[in-house]
């Protein structure tokens, strides 16, 4: 059993890996509909709200690639400022420990 111990261990290893870089978050209808833009982007725009969204940045103790990780946190920000009336989100804040936040806006033309 020893003997195998070693090939379990790397098996188990991989699948983490390969867990890590998978994406989990999709868009919904809606969440399609807004793009994440920038302060200039929406300087004539109404401000509607903020969201906050977070998600696991480790799995099984592993952590996943931040760039997979940001990717999930615009998706769920887009979601989010769909279900609140807004066209466009901007990031204002960095990701720390899976969690960002963002300023939704409604824009007249997209």
């Amino acid at each position: 059993m020893n003997k195998n111990k070693p090939v379990l261990l790397s098996i188990v290893g991989i699948f983490v890996l390969l867990l890590s870089a998978c994406s989990w978050v999709k868009l919904t209808p809606g969440g399609e509909l807004v793009r994440v833009a920038t302060k200039d982007d929406v300087a004539s725009c109404k401000k509607v709200g903020k969201t906050t969204v977070s998600l696991k940045a480790k799995i099984a103790g592993v952590k996943r690639k931040s760039d997979s990780v940001e990717k999930e946190l615009n998706s769920l920000a887009r979601n989010s400022a769909a279900n609140m009336g807004g066209n466009m989100v901007v990031s204002v804040s960095e990701m720390e420990n899976g969690e960002k936040s963002f300023e939704v806006y409604q824009c007249a033309a997209v």
